[in-house]
């Protein structure tokens, strides 16, 4: 495997994730259309699958917004790399940025300064986990500010277990159609702090139609707050409710 070879994964795994809708995704709005009763709310879910079809024949982005990159790399403990593999993203990043194209979204906290290749300090977001076996797997995930601006995080005592529901409702009444619904969920549960919220962006890497019990009872309280498909009232306000999990602290 060579520089070059990642360089150009990356591009095309970018390519492909802002110019197409996973088949899982695209069947759960089919399938969302098809319950609904609002006509706006199915006019709304029309008109996502009808960009989603036109994005992927005119290979264009699906949304204007096309967020931070963020990879999920798995990387074999056999496999030896003689290159520096952050920096190969880096550049597959840039690349993408200027061929898709991409929106330059990256940009200084404070002086609001935009670097122009969707690259900075700690941009792309690369998490990184070791595996078996002999080989690297890339997975990127754009991240949109609708989604991102309305993402939250709380620390729970052990006695409030029980309450996770009514945490995830009340985030999403809270954001209303900010988001762009119908959103897909990702809930991180345990961990630390920080562990937490990357559990939460790695669940949406899921297939949105395989959710436990414990998903679908937080689906179905979502659903029934009636924001519907972006904000203006229908049954779906949400696709999916997807989890991951990690052991925490006894007192958290």
């Amino acid at each position: 495997m060579e520089y070059e070879d990642v360089v150009s994964a990356v591009v095309e795994i970018l390519r492909k994730a802002h110019t197409e809708l996973p088949e899982d995704v695209v069947k759960a709005i089919k399938i969302a259309y098809e319950r609904e009763d609002s006509e706006i709310a199915r006019k709304n879910l029309e008109a996502i699958l009808e960009n989603v079809e036109a994005a992927k024949k005119l290979g264009v982005p699906i949304c204007q917004d096309t967020g931070i990159p963020v990879f999920f790399v798995e990387i074999g403990k056999e496999l030896n790399l003689d290159f520096d593999l952050g920096l190969a993203i880096s550049d597959g990043v840039r690349r993408a940025t200027r061929e898709i194209p991409l929106r330059p979204n990256a940009v200084h906290p404070i002086t609001r300064v935009n670097s122009g290749d969707n690259t900075g300090d700690g941009v792309p977001v690369i998490n990184v986990e070791f595996v078996d076996g002999d080989e690297l797997r890339i997975v990127a995930m754009p991240k949109g500010a609708g989604s991102e601006n309305t993402s939250t995080m709380r620390m729970m005592l052990p006695t409030e277990v029980r309450k996770i529901k009514n945490f995830v409702v009340e985030t999403v009444a809270r954001a209303g159609g900010k988001p762009c619904p119908p959103i897909i969920i990702g809930l991180g549960i345990g961990g630390v702090f920080d562990v937490s919220t990357k559990l939460a962006k790695k669940a949406l890497l899921r297939n949105v139609l395989e959710m436990n019990d414990f998903e679908l009872e937080i689906l179905d309280a979502v659903n029934s707050l009636g924001i519907g498909p972006m904000g203006l009232g229908g049954k779906t306000t949400a696709l999916a409710v997807l989890s991951e999990v990690a052991y925490d602290h006894t007192a958290s």
